[in-house]
Protein backbone atom coordinates (compact mmCIF):
# COMPACT_ATOMS: atom_id res chain seq x y z
CA UNK A 1 0.00 0.00 0.00
CA UNK A 2 1.64 3.05 -0.96
CA UNK A 3 2.36 6.27 1.62
CA UNK A 4 -0.80 8.51 -0.15
CA UNK A 5 -3.05 5.70 0.30
CA UNK A 6 -1.95 5.48 4.25
CA UNK A 7 -2.41 9.10 4.43
CA UNK A 8 -6.17 9.08 2.95
CA UNK A 9 -7.59 6.10 5.48
CA UNK A 10 -5.87 8.25 8.23
CA UNK A 11 -7.31 11.51 7.14
CA UNK A 12 -10.69 9.50 6.46
CA UNK A 13 -10.59 7.78 10.25
CA UNK A 14 -10.14 11.01 11.84
CA UNK A 15 -12.63 12.75 9.99
CA UNK A 16 -15.23 9.82 11.31
CA UNK A 17 -14.10 10.82 15.09
CA UNK A 18 -14.49 14.51 14.32
CA UNK A 19 -17.88 14.09 13.14
CA UNK A 20 -18.62 11.79 15.40
CA UNK A 21 -17.70 14.24 17.83
CA UNK A 22 -19.43 16.79 16.94
CA UNK A 23 -22.47 15.43 16.78
CA UNK A 24 -22.27 14.45 20.34
CA UNK A 25 -21.13 17.65 20.86
CA UNK A 26 -24.50 19.26 18.91
CA UNK A 27 -26.51 17.02 21.19
CA UNK A 28 -25.44 17.91 24.29
CA UNK A 29 -25.75 21.43 23.63
CA UNK A 30 -29.04 21.46 22.33
CA UNK A 31 -29.86 19.17 25.71
CA UNK A 32 -28.17 22.27 27.69
CA UNK A 33 -30.63 24.43 26.11
CA UNK A 34 -33.26 23.05 26.31
CA UNK A 35 -33.04 22.17 29.73
CA UNK A 36 -32.44 25.97 30.56
CA UNK A 37 -35.18 27.11 28.51
CA UNK A 38 -37.23 24.68 30.89
CA UNK A 39 -35.77 25.94 34.04
CA UNK A 40 -35.86 29.95 33.02
CA UNK A 41 -39.50 29.74 31.45
CA UNK A 42 -42.00 29.56 34.99
CA UNK A 43 -39.41 32.69 35.93
CA UNK A 44 -39.82 34.50 33.12
CA UNK A 45 -43.70 33.99 33.10
CA UNK A 46 -43.31 35.21 37.07
CA UNK A 47 -41.50 38.17 36.10
CA UNK A 48 -43.60 38.92 32.79
CA UNK A 49 -46.76 38.51 35.61
CA UNK A 50 -45.65 40.88 38.11
CA UNK A 51 -44.46 43.69 35.18
CA UNK A 52 -47.80 43.11 34.25
CA UNK A 53 -49.70 43.73 37.23
CA UNK A 54 -47.45 46.22 38.69
CA UNK A 55 -48.77 46.01 42.38
CA UNK A 56 -46.39 48.42 43.23
CA UNK A 57 -46.74 51.03 40.69
CA UNK A 58 -42.78 51.35 40.08
CA UNK A 59 -42.81 50.14 36.69
CA UNK A 60 -45.21 53.09 35.06
CA UNK A 61 -47.39 49.30 33.23
CA UNK A 62 -51.18 50.62 32.01
CA UNK A 63 -53.77 49.94 34.03
CA UNK A 64 -56.60 47.92 33.18
CA UNK A 65 -60.12 48.50 35.06
CA UNK A 66 -60.82 44.88 36.36
CA UNK A 67 -57.65 44.08 36.01
CA UNK A 68 -54.69 45.92 38.31
CA UNK A 69 -56.12 49.59 38.13
CA UNK A 70 -56.21 48.80 41.85
CA UNK A 71 -53.32 48.42 44.19
CA UNK A 72 -53.78 48.05 47.95
CA UNK A 73 -49.80 46.87 48.56
CA UNK A 74 -48.80 50.23 47.21
CA UNK A 75 -49.33 52.28 50.20
CA UNK A 76 -47.09 50.39 52.26
CA UNK A 77 -44.71 50.19 49.80
CA UNK A 78 -44.08 53.85 49.38
CA UNK A 79 -40.26 54.09 50.21
CA UNK A 80 -40.00 52.02 47.39
CA UNK A 81 -42.42 53.66 44.94
CA UNK A 82 -41.90 57.26 46.01
CA UNK A 83 -38.14 56.78 45.55
CA UNK A 84 -38.54 55.93 42.03
CA UNK A 85 -41.34 58.61 41.10
CA UNK A 86 -38.09 61.05 41.80
CA UNK A 87 -36.31 59.75 39.67
CA UNK A 88 -39.01 59.54 37.29
CA UNK A 89 -41.03 62.84 37.64
CA UNK A 90 -37.72 64.92 38.49
CA UNK A 91 -40.31 67.15 40.84
CA UNK A 92 -38.68 70.74 41.57
CA UNK A 93 -41.41 71.32 44.52
CA UNK A 94 -41.64 68.24 47.10
CA UNK A 95 -43.50 68.02 50.27
CA UNK A 96 -42.09 65.69 52.91
CA UNK A 97 -42.83 64.43 56.67
CA UNK A 98 -44.71 61.38 57.68
CA UNK A 99 -47.49 59.52 57.06
CA UNK A 100 -49.68 62.59 58.65
CA UNK A 101 -48.27 65.12 55.57
CA UNK A 102 -49.04 62.09 53.55
CA UNK A 103 -52.39 61.92 54.05
CA UNK A 104 -52.72 65.39 54.40
CA UNK A 105 -51.22 68.05 51.85
CA UNK A 106 -52.08 67.60 48.31
CA UNK A 107 -49.59 68.51 45.39
CA UNK A 108 -52.92 70.09 43.30
CA UNK A 109 -53.63 72.05 45.96
CA UNK A 110 -53.52 75.84 44.41
CA UNK A 111 -50.51 76.80 46.07
CA UNK A 112 -48.77 75.15 43.95
CA UNK A 113 -50.35 76.32 40.87
CA UNK A 114 -47.05 77.50 39.45
CA UNK A 115 -45.50 74.49 39.59
CA UNK A 116 -46.70 71.51 37.56
CA UNK A 117 -44.58 69.27 39.16
CA UNK A 118 -44.96 68.78 43.30
CA UNK A 119 -44.86 66.16 44.71
CA UNK A 120 -45.72 64.33 47.77
CA UNK A 121 -42.64 62.38 48.61
CA UNK A 122 -43.64 61.80 52.38
CA UNK A 123 -44.00 58.23 54.02
CA UNK A 124 -45.24 56.19 56.51
CA UNK A 125 -43.38 56.21 60.03
CA UNK A 126 -40.17 57.91 59.32
CA UNK A 127 -37.69 59.00 61.59
CA UNK A 128 -35.77 62.62 60.52
CA UNK A 129 -32.80 60.40 58.88
CA UNK A 130 -35.14 58.78 56.50
CA UNK A 131 -36.68 62.04 55.49
CA UNK A 132 -33.42 63.60 54.80
CA UNK A 133 -32.22 60.62 53.10
CA UNK A 134 -35.46 61.14 50.41
CA UNK A 135 -34.46 64.82 50.35
CA UNK A 136 -30.96 64.50 49.60
CA UNK A 137 -32.37 61.91 46.71
CA UNK A 138 -34.57 64.06 45.59
CA UNK A 139 -31.57 66.67 44.61
CA UNK A 140 -29.57 64.40 42.87
CA UNK A 141 -32.45 63.78 40.77
CA UNK A 142 -33.44 67.45 40.14
CA UNK A 143 -30.27 69.36 40.99
CA UNK A 144 -32.99 72.68 40.43
CA UNK A 145 -35.36 71.55 43.29
CA UNK A 146 -36.66 74.86 44.33
CA UNK A 147 -39.07 74.61 47.06
CA UNK A 148 -39.66 71.79 50.27
CA UNK A 149 -42.64 71.82 52.69
CA UNK A 150 -41.89 69.72 55.05
CA UNK A 151 -44.57 68.42 58.04
CA UNK A 152 -42.33 67.51 61.49
CA UNK A 153 -43.87 65.53 64.43
CA UNK A 154 -42.55 64.96 67.36
CA UNK A 155 -42.24 60.92 67.37
CA UNK A 156 -39.99 61.03 64.60
CA UNK A 157 -37.53 62.48 66.77
CA UNK A 158 -37.76 59.27 69.23
CA UNK A 159 -34.18 57.59 69.48
CA UNK A 160 -36.05 54.19 69.58
CA UNK A 161 -37.46 54.44 65.90
CA UNK A 162 -35.21 52.67 63.82
CA UNK A 163 -35.03 53.17 60.02
CA UNK A 164 -38.25 51.08 58.79
CA UNK A 165 -37.40 47.50 57.32
CA UNK A 166 -38.43 48.79 53.89
CA UNK A 167 -36.00 51.67 54.00
CA UNK A 168 -32.95 50.73 51.37
CA UNK A 169 -29.86 52.94 51.15
CA UNK A 170 -29.17 50.62 47.86
CA UNK A 171 -32.38 52.68 46.27
CA UNK A 172 -31.53 56.54 47.08
CA UNK A 173 -28.89 58.81 45.52
CA UNK A 174 -29.27 56.48 42.46
CA UNK A 175 -30.79 58.25 38.90
CA UNK A 176 -31.92 54.54 37.89
CA UNK A 177 -33.94 51.56 39.15
CA UNK A 178 -31.64 49.39 41.65
CA UNK A 179 -30.70 45.53 41.12
CA UNK A 180 -31.91 44.19 44.30
CA UNK A 181 -35.32 46.53 43.74
CA UNK A 182 -35.74 45.11 40.43
CA UNK A 183 -35.37 41.15 41.18
CA UNK A 184 -37.68 41.61 44.82
CA UNK A 185 -39.95 43.40 42.47
CA UNK A 186 -40.57 41.02 39.00
CA UNK A 187 -39.00 37.36 41.45
CA UNK A 188 -40.17 37.84 45.14
CA UNK A 189 -42.84 35.68 46.46
CA UNK A 190 -44.15 38.93 48.44
CA UNK A 191 -44.59 40.43 44.98
CA UNK A 192 -46.26 37.64 43.30
CA UNK A 193 -49.11 37.60 46.58
CA UNK A 194 -49.20 41.68 45.49
CA UNK A 195 -50.38 41.01 42.50
CA UNK A 196 -53.03 38.51 43.36
CA UNK A 197 -54.52 40.97 45.89
CA UNK A 198 -54.31 43.41 42.95
CA UNK A 199 -56.22 41.79 40.97
CA UNK A 200 -58.90 40.94 43.63
CA UNK A 201 -58.84 44.37 44.60
CA UNK A 202 -59.54 45.13 40.81
CA UNK A 203 -61.87 42.52 40.23
CA UNK A 204 -64.37 44.21 42.88
CA UNK A 205 -63.79 47.61 41.39
CA UNK A 206 -63.88 47.12 37.73
CA UNK A 207 -65.45 50.59 36.71
CA UNK A 208 -63.26 52.77 39.57
CA UNK A 209 -60.78 55.50 37.71
CA UNK A 210 -57.97 55.12 40.42
CA UNK A 211 -55.07 57.33 40.09
CA UNK A 212 -54.08 56.78 43.75
CA UNK A 213 -51.12 58.56 44.70
CA UNK A 214 -49.80 59.01 41.24
CA UNK A 215 -48.22 62.71 42.87
CA UNK A 216 -47.20 60.58 46.13
CA UNK A 217 -50.93 62.18 47.69
CA UNK A 218 -53.07 59.33 49.53
CA UNK A 219 -55.51 60.47 52.03
CA UNK A 220 -57.37 58.10 54.05
CA UNK A 221 -60.16 57.06 51.80
CA UNK A 222 -62.57 55.68 54.60
CA UNK A 223 -63.49 58.93 56.70
CA UNK A 224 -66.99 58.06 55.99
CA UNK A 225 -67.06 54.79 56.92
CA UNK A 226 -68.38 55.02 60.55
CA UNK A 227 -65.42 53.98 62.53
CA UNK A 228 -63.34 56.93 63.66
CA UNK A 229 -64.09 55.77 67.29
CA UNK A 230 -62.46 52.53 66.68
CA UNK A 231 -59.65 53.82 64.45
CA UNK A 232 -58.67 56.78 67.57
CA UNK A 233 -58.64 54.31 70.33
CA UNK A 234 -56.55 52.34 67.71
CA UNK A 235 -54.06 54.74 67.05
CA UNK A 236 -53.80 55.96 70.38
CA UNK A 237 -52.49 52.37 71.71
CA UNK A 238 -49.90 52.48 68.93
CA UNK A 239 -48.69 55.41 70.16
CA UNK A 240 -48.23 53.78 73.90
CA UNK A 241 -46.95 51.08 72.10
CA UNK A 242 -44.44 52.93 69.66
CA UNK A 243 -43.19 55.78 71.48
CA UNK A 244 -44.27 54.94 75.70
CA UNK A 245 -40.21 54.99 76.04
CA UNK A 246 -39.62 58.09 73.91
CA UNK A 247 -36.03 59.47 73.91
CA UNK A 248 -35.43 62.79 72.35
CA UNK A 249 -32.88 61.85 69.94
CA UNK A 250 -29.62 64.12 69.36
CA UNK A 251 -28.97 62.58 65.89
CA UNK A 252 -32.17 63.20 64.62
CA UNK A 253 -32.31 66.39 65.55
CA UNK A 254 -28.94 67.08 63.64
CA UNK A 255 -30.65 65.68 60.48
CA UNK A 256 -33.18 68.17 60.73
CA UNK A 257 -30.31 71.15 61.01
CA UNK A 258 -28.68 69.59 58.27
CA UNK A 259 -32.07 69.67 55.99
CA UNK A 260 -32.33 73.14 57.06
CA UNK A 261 -28.77 73.99 56.45
CA UNK A 262 -28.89 71.78 52.43
CA UNK A 263 -32.18 73.56 51.73
CA UNK A 264 -29.94 77.34 52.61
CA UNK A 265 -27.05 76.09 50.28
CA UNK A 266 -29.14 75.24 47.66
CA UNK A 267 -31.06 77.81 47.46
CA UNK A 268 -34.24 76.02 47.95
CA UNK A 269 -37.10 77.69 49.36
CA UNK A 270 -38.58 75.68 53.10
CA UNK A 271 -41.57 76.04 54.92
CA UNK A 272 -41.86 74.23 58.26
CA UNK A 273 -44.79 73.05 60.03
CA UNK A 274 -45.93 70.88 63.02
CA UNK A 275 -48.81 68.77 62.03
CA UNK A 276 -51.97 68.95 63.79
CA UNK A 277 -53.05 65.96 65.40
CA UNK A 278 -55.73 65.06 67.51
CA UNK A 279 -55.82 66.99 71.10
CA UNK A 280 -55.69 63.37 72.26
CA UNK A 281 -52.56 62.75 70.57
CA UNK A 282 -51.34 65.49 72.56
CA UNK A 283 -53.17 63.88 75.67
CA UNK A 284 -50.92 60.35 74.78
CA UNK A 285 -48.01 62.51 74.88
CA UNK A 286 -48.85 63.78 78.20
CA UNK A 287 -49.59 60.54 79.34
CA UNK A 288 -46.19 59.03 79.17
CA UNK A 289 -44.88 61.83 80.71
CA UNK A 290 -42.86 63.50 77.79
CA UNK A 291 -45.05 66.72 77.33
CA UNK A 292 -42.14 69.04 78.67
CA UNK A 293 -39.61 67.35 76.50
CA UNK A 294 -42.38 67.97 73.56
CA UNK A 295 -42.43 71.49 74.48
CA UNK A 296 -38.30 71.70 74.96
CA UNK A 297 -38.62 70.02 71.54
CA UNK A 298 -40.35 73.19 70.05
CA UNK A 299 -38.17 75.34 71.40
CA UNK A 300 -35.09 73.69 69.58
CA UNK A 301 -36.73 73.55 66.23
CA UNK A 302 -37.71 77.13 66.44
CA UNK A 303 -34.04 78.63 67.34
CA UNK A 304 -33.47 76.24 63.85
CA UNK A 305 -36.12 78.20 61.36
CA UNK A 306 -39.35 79.75 61.71
CA UNK A 307 -41.78 76.67 62.04
CA UNK A 308 -45.62 76.91 61.73
CA UNK A 309 -46.94 75.30 64.33
CA UNK A 310 -50.77 73.72 63.88
CA UNK A 311 -51.03 71.72 66.82
CA UNK A 312 -52.00 71.84 70.33
CA UNK A 313 -55.45 72.21 71.95
CA UNK A 314 -57.17 74.72 69.00
CA UNK A 315 -60.41 75.15 66.99
CA UNK A 316 -59.26 71.90 64.59
CA UNK A 317 -57.52 69.74 66.95
CA UNK A 318 -60.26 69.67 69.61
CA UNK A 319 -62.85 68.39 67.29
CA UNK A 320 -65.32 66.16 69.41
CA UNK A 321 -64.50 62.82 68.40
CA UNK A 322 -67.25 61.09 66.92
CA UNK A 323 -68.18 58.00 64.23
CA UNK A 324 -67.83 60.18 61.04
CA UNK A 325 -65.46 63.74 61.66
CA UNK A 326 -64.64 66.42 58.61
CA UNK A 327 -61.17 66.88 60.56
CA UNK A 328 -59.70 63.78 61.40
CA UNK A 329 -59.86 60.20 60.22
CA UNK A 330 -58.08 59.04 63.52
CA UNK A 331 -56.04 60.80 66.53
CA UNK A 332 -53.12 61.28 64.25
CA UNK A 333 -53.85 62.03 61.05
CA UNK A 334 -55.89 64.94 59.70
CA UNK A 335 -57.96 65.23 56.35
CA UNK A 336 -57.51 67.16 53.19
CA UNK A 337 -59.63 69.40 53.82
CA UNK A 338 -57.77 70.37 57.26
CA UNK A 339 -54.46 70.18 55.25
CA UNK A 340 -56.05 73.12 52.70
CA UNK A 341 -56.53 75.50 55.48
CA UNK A 342 -52.60 74.72 56.94
CA UNK A 343 -51.46 75.74 53.46
CA UNK A 344 -53.41 78.87 52.84
CA UNK A 345 -51.89 79.71 56.16
CA UNK A 346 -48.41 79.17 55.70
CA UNK A 347 -48.31 80.48 51.88
CA UNK A 348 -50.50 83.34 53.29
CA UNK A 349 -53.53 83.01 51.09
CA UNK A 350 -57.03 84.78 52.59
CA UNK A 351 -59.28 82.46 53.75
CA UNK A 352 -62.74 83.48 55.80
CA UNK A 353 -63.08 79.86 56.83
CA UNK A 354 -59.67 79.55 58.55
CA UNK A 355 -59.92 79.98 62.83
CA UNK A 356 -58.03 82.22 64.33
CA UNK A 357 -56.57 80.07 66.88
CA UNK A 358 -55.17 77.35 63.90
CA UNK A 359 -51.82 78.16 62.94
CA UNK A 360 -48.92 80.34 64.98
CA UNK A 361 -45.83 80.85 63.44
CA UNK A 362 -43.40 80.08 66.10
CA UNK A 363 -39.97 82.17 66.70
CA UNK A 364 -37.72 82.34 69.67
CA UNK A 365 -39.34 85.83 70.60
CA UNK A 366 -42.57 84.23 70.91
CA UNK A 367 -42.13 80.36 71.70
CA UNK A 368 -41.99 80.56 75.65
CA UNK A 369 -44.90 82.89 75.53
CA UNK A 370 -47.15 80.54 73.28
CA UNK A 371 -46.08 77.47 75.02
CA UNK A 372 -47.77 79.21 78.12
CA UNK A 373 -51.14 79.58 76.11
CA UNK A 374 -50.43 76.10 74.99
CA UNK A 375 -50.89 74.99 78.42
CA UNK A 376 -54.01 76.67 79.88
CA UNK A 377 -56.27 76.12 76.79
CA UNK A 378 -54.95 72.47 77.57
CA UNK A 379 -56.91 72.85 80.85
CA UNK A 380 -60.07 74.51 80.00
CA UNK A 381 -59.83 71.40 77.21
CA UNK A 382 -59.75 68.58 79.82
CA UNK A 383 -62.24 70.36 82.05
CA UNK A 384 -65.18 70.01 79.73
CA UNK A 385 -63.73 66.87 78.15
CA UNK A 386 -62.91 64.35 80.82
CA UNK A 387 -64.43 61.79 78.33
CA UNK A 388 -61.71 62.46 76.34
CA UNK A 389 -58.93 62.35 78.62
CA UNK A 390 -60.15 59.19 80.70
CA UNK A 391 -60.04 57.46 77.23
CA UNK A 392 -56.27 58.11 76.89
CA UNK A 393 -55.79 57.27 80.60
CA UNK A 394 -58.11 53.81 79.92
CA UNK A 395 -55.94 52.60 76.60
CA UNK A 396 -52.49 53.98 78.36
CA UNK A 397 -53.69 50.95 81.25
CA UNK A 398 -54.60 48.58 78.71
CA UNK A 399 -51.02 48.59 76.80
CA UNK A 400 -48.98 48.76 80.04
CA UNK A 401 -51.00 46.83 82.12
CA UNK A 402 -48.97 43.93 83.81
CA UNK A 403 -49.36 40.92 82.46
CA UNK A 404 -51.17 38.26 84.81
CA UNK A 405 -49.49 34.75 85.85
CA UNK A 406 -51.86 32.09 84.73
CA UNK A 407 -51.40 29.07 86.71
CA UNK A 408 -50.69 26.01 84.70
Amino acid sequence: MTTSRWLDLIAFASSKKKNKRSSSSRKYYRFNFLLLLATAMPMLSVAFFNYTIDPYDIFNTPNYFGLNHSKPKKDNNDRLFKALDLVRIKPTTIIIGSSRTKQGIDPSNAVFAEDKSTYNSAINGPNVYEIRRYLEHAIVNQPNLKEVVFGVDFFMFNDTLKNQPSFSEDRLGKQNMSINDVINALFSLDTIGASKETIEASKQEKNTDDSYGENGFMPNRNTNDGKNIWRFSQSIKLYFELHSDYQFSKKYFDDFKQIVALCKEKGIKLKVFISPSHATDMESIRATEKWQLSEEWKRKLAEVTPIWDFSGYNSVTTQKIEKVMTNYSDSSHYTQAIGDWMLDRIFERQNAKIPQDFGILLTPANVDKYLELTNKKRDIWAAKNQDEVKLVENLYRQVHSPKKNVEK
